[in-house]
């Protein structure tokens, strides 16, 4: 477990998941950039009063709201960007851990109900941060908790859906539940740590097809249709 947790963090750096990193983190600026000057334009156009100095208050009021809402928006939205790219980077997985045998590419509408699933789980993880802020102790282990559940469990599933029918991997996520429990603390402490959690998609991808080829032997017949129609 700790080996592949080092050798899925500096496999991050390699230029196929820099370059993902680069592209996620460029579109998920922009998206960004764009909804908060379409959101306070939105908000000083219809906060206008008799006097030009409360204006003005109202103005930098709403823009550094925003702001804010936006930087809790970063790593969500990133690992919506990023989702679309990781059934790509979990091949490069593959081939430098398990040559012999790669998984096949999940299909468009599955992969983007993926990248829709880590972006919410994100959202929830954050938003339950958020929540607990006002209880010390408990907001620190209901965060790791849930993060450990919550990312170790979908990140999980993408590595092992290149290989199993849905059915097979919820049964194995469930047979070693505790085990996969464990990994995700290591995917916890990386969320933990505020523009280094941007990392976290890659991280827990690379981490998570290690940790498949080991729970598991991989199957030597092909992925059947019908698994990879399955809906999640």
């Amino acid at each position: 477990m700790f080996s592949d947790a080092v050798d899925a963090f500096n496999q991050i750096f390699t230029p196929p998941f820099r370059k993902v990193l680069v592209r996620s983190l460029a579109l998920t600026l922009a998206l960004l950039a764009l909804v908060w000057v379409g959101l306070d334009r939105l908000a000083t156009s219809y906060m206008t009063t008799p006097w030009p100095w409360l204006d003005m208050l109202i103005a930098i009021a709403a823009a550094l709201g925003l702001l804010v809402g936006l930087i809790f928006l970063v790593a969500p939205v990133s690992a919506l960007v990023a989702g679309f790219y990781l059934d790509e980077l979990a091949e490069t997985v593959e081939r430098s851990v398990a040559p012999e045998r790669v998984g096949r590419a999940l299909p468009g509408g599955q992969a983007m109900w993926l990248a829709v699933k880590f972006a919410a789980v994100s959202v929830l993880v954050n938003l339950l941060a958020l929540a607990l802020l006002l209880l010390p102790g408990i907001n620190l282990i209901a965060f790791f908790g849930a993060n450990a559940y919550l990312l170790g469990r979908e990140y999980f599933e993408l590595a092992a859906l290149r290989y199993r029918p849905l059915a097979e991997v919820r049964a194995m996520r469930s047979a070693h539940g505790l085990y996969l429990f464990a990994c995700g603390l290591f995917i916890a402490a990386l969320v933990a740590i505020p523009v280094v959690n941007l990392l976290t998609p890659l991280f827990a991808t690379a981490f998570m097809v290690r940790i498949h080829k080991r729970i598991a032997p991989l199957p030597q017949a092909p992925l059947k249709d019908e698994a990879t129609q399955a809906v999640l």
